[in-house]
């Protein structure tokens, strides 16, 4: 399409929204419900982005939350405010982290109804001395946490503000000025326990815990920050749920959503086009906003370099496995019930040691002997996304979420066979700590293939989008200002400008973005209603 536009086009929307996750579903809710004329073009079939239930495996009635599965960073302000009908269920056991060649199968089991009991688990872990120091850790995270949570969806604090707001000068240094594993490794002496803490700074961030970059504490606080208790919480009927019902809002509140719209052009004047059923087409927007990453806005504003200079690239660092099993599998501690070990993060060759040595290996492109995985099973908590036989049957979901795997060693061509390098590794990681093959489990579909699916960080960038398959769409960022940051316009004001004052960032690629969380969106409608 030639552009033919006049330099300032009348608009046919207030507001045009580019990409339907759920920030762009939250976004489109807000603006439609304050009046204004909204439309919003999904280059899928349908909407949701990464927050989609779908039934992976062929002729099985299972609803997979196929890629984010777990919710903490949702406000209750946007669900209140939105009128959501959304069900979260709160997880009795935190986590269960199996000592890593104990023959006997022992482990840590964190254990949020019990603390004689957890406090026991420590000790036959041979770490009696960290029980209260973990608690203590994560105490000290809570302040934090209780602190700024009220703040992600008001303007942006400056960093001296936020800094004041929390309160306790040691505190912020340990979590904010450096790099966590100093906090860590102070508080903390057990190897084991010491990793337990590290993942929270490590889901889908490439980083040493003593990186000097800080990515990884960004990661950690964001972890820890949701609700201002750091829970996580299972979505009842999948994450799908979550982005069904922010589209029935804003359905009803009268914005338009299109699917199947690839949008191929965005432009400073407020322009967008797109082709849908193979045609082109245009429509203009007071504002855009646009829940797409910071890279994919570049390439359609064909943005020069100097506009984007100093940004990092995106580069995922994880590979997720779906699988569904006929049971949970045993463990090698018979005395444990696997629904407690399942009932909360699995942690698996997740060590402080290990997971260092693993990014150490990964910078050199050697994979671990043992991949660090976590797992999480969503039957336990919701059967609900399983037909009710199959549920009857004892079936199980499983996530599998592997770390310190980066988009780097990736390419087109290798990544069918990497996918199965990254699957076989993951499932060698599993059995290392299982008293069975976890393979022997698997249910088959219905072409009779084993009821397995794994996502490279590739696949991701494929089918969502997401350059690299960077599931935060890029950095971390704080979630406050620098102090000597401009805050003189609505959207920077709620972090969400780009060098364009009609085309604001609304997804995962705003100041606070990354996960499930509405924040994107929201602030996003915040700024154009402001403005």
């Amino acid at each position: 399409m030639t552009d033919s536009a006049p330099s300032s086009p009348a608009a046919t929307h207030d507001v045009v929204i580019v990409g339907g996750g759920h920030n762009g579903l939250t976004a489109a809710a807000y603006l439609a419900k304050a009046g204004k004329s909204v439309i919003l073009l999904e280059r899928l079939d349908d909407v949701g982005g990464a927050a989609v239930s779908a039934q992976a495996f062929p002729g099985v009635e299972a609803r997979l939350s196929r890629y984010s599965y777990l919710v903490s960073l949702l406000p209750q302000r946007i669900i209140d405010d939105l009128g959501l009908d959304i069900r979260l269920a709160r997880r009795r056991y935190s986590s269960y982290t199996p000592v890593p060649g104990d023959a006997s199968g022992a482990g840590l089991l964190i254990d949020n109804t019990d603390q004689e009991a957890t406090a026991a688990s420590f000790a036959r872990i041979g770490a009696a001395e960290d029980a209260e120091a973990f608690d203590a850790f994560y105490a000290s995270t809570g302040e934090l946490a209780r602190a700024l949570w009220p703040t992600v969806t008001e303007p942006l604090l400056t960093r001296s503000e936020a800094r004041t707001l929390v309160g306790d000068d040691e505190l912020w240094d340990a979590l904010i000025e450096n790099p966590i594993g100093g906090f860590i490794e102070s508080r903390l002496q057990n190897d084991l326990v010491r990793g337990v803490a590290a993942t929270d700074a490590l889901i889908g961030t490439f980083a040493s815990v003593w990186d000097p970059s800080l990515d990884q504490n960004r990661c950690f606080l964001y972890h820890v920050i949701g609700q201002g208790t750091g829970e996580w919480d299972v979505p009842i009927g999948g994450m799908g749920a979550v982005t069904g019902e922010l589209a029935r809002v804003a359905r009803e509140a009268g914005a338009r959503i299109v699917t199947g719209a690839e949008v191929t052009a965005i432009r400073p004047d407020g322009s967008v086009e797109y082709v849908r059923n193979g045609h082109e087409r245009r429509v203009e927007g007071g504002h855009v906003l646009v829940n797409v990453a910071p890279e994919v806005l570049d390439r359609l504003l064909a943005s020069d370099a100097t506009e984007t200079a100093g940004r990092p690239p995106a580069e995922g660092a994880q590979v997720k496995v779906n699988l569904l099993l006929r049971r949970l599998p045993r463990l090698r501690d018979e005395s444990l019930d696997p629904q407690a070990a399942f009932g909360g993060t699995f942690h698996i060759n997740e060590t402080y040691t290990q997971l260092e040595a693993a990014h150490a290996g990964m910078l050199r492109g050697v994979m671990p002997e043992l991949l660090p995985c976590e797992i999480y099973c969503h039957t336990l908590a919701d059967p609900s996304i399983l037909d009710p036989e199959l549920a009857e049957s004892g079936a199980q979901t499983i996530t599998v979420f592997g770390l310190h795997t980066p988009d780097r060693w990736l390419t087109d061509e290798n990544n069918d066979a990497t996918r199965q390098r990254l699957q076989d590794a993951v499932l060698a990681s599993l059995d290392s700590v299982l008293a069975e093959p976890i393979e022997s489990l698997l249910l088959t579909d219905g072409d009779g293939n084993p009821c397995i699916e794994t996502k490279t960080t590739r696949d991701l960038e494929r089918a969502l989008n997401m350059p690299g398959g960077n599931i935060f769409h890029g950095p971390l960022s704080w979630p406050f200002a620098e102090d000597d940051d401009a805050l003189d316009t609505p959207a920077r004001r709620w972090g969400v400008a780009t060098p364009h004052p009609r085309i604001l960032m609304c997804g995962s690629g705003a100041q606070r973005g990354g996960a499930v969380s509405g924040l994107g969106g929201h602030n996003a409608a915040m700024a154009v209603l402001e403005g």
